[in-house]
């Protein structure tokens, strides 16, 4: 459902609210998360996590569908301004 760079955006927002919360039972870096986000169809979906969690040996998956559609929401916020 998202880009790669939208999925590591909201990666980094969630990761953020987490870690200023200041909650004792969460770590003072790198919380662990699993975000699931549903569309609006029962095949639209994104699962999110920490951005820190990602290496050579997991990376996430690029769907080009999503990457396009990314692409041309930039585009048209830039044709707009």
């Amino acid at each position: 459902m998202f880009s790669v760079s939208q999925k590591r955006q909201i990666s980094q927002a969630v990761e953020k609210v987490l870690l200023d919360l200041h909650h004792p039972e969460m770590p003072v870096e790198k919380p662990r998360f699993h975000l699931r986000v549903e569309g609006a169809e029962s095949w639209s979906w994104a699962d999110i996590e920490p951005n820190w969690t990602f290496n050579d040996a997991h990376k996430p998956s690029i769907n080009l569908f999503n990457e396009q559609v990314a692409a041309q929401m930039d585009k048209e916020l830039n044709d707009a301004t």
